[in-house]
């Protein structure tokens, strides 16, 4: 689980397989800062100090961060 204070963005990347949301996945990988949690990831989430790519759709992400705080 990620601190919401951490969390940056979602990122949709079957939606969005835009060549600048490639093009920073690949900065980050070169970096060291990529999180893979599944070989077929949907989401990219961007956290203060790594990048997640999560097998969990950025819908239902988003869904249980508001939950939260309901």
């Amino acid at each position: 689980m990620i601190p919401l204070g951490e969390l940056i963005s979602v990122i949709d990347l079957k939606k969005e397989p835009s060549a600048l949301n490639q093009e920073f996945l690949k900065t980050a990988e070169d970096e060291g800062f990529v999180v893979q949690l599944s070989s077929e990831p949907v989401s990219l989430v961007v956290c203060s100090h790594n990048i997640y790519l999560s097998p969990i759709s950025a819908k239902t992400l988003s869904k249980r961060a508001r939950d939260m705080f309901i």
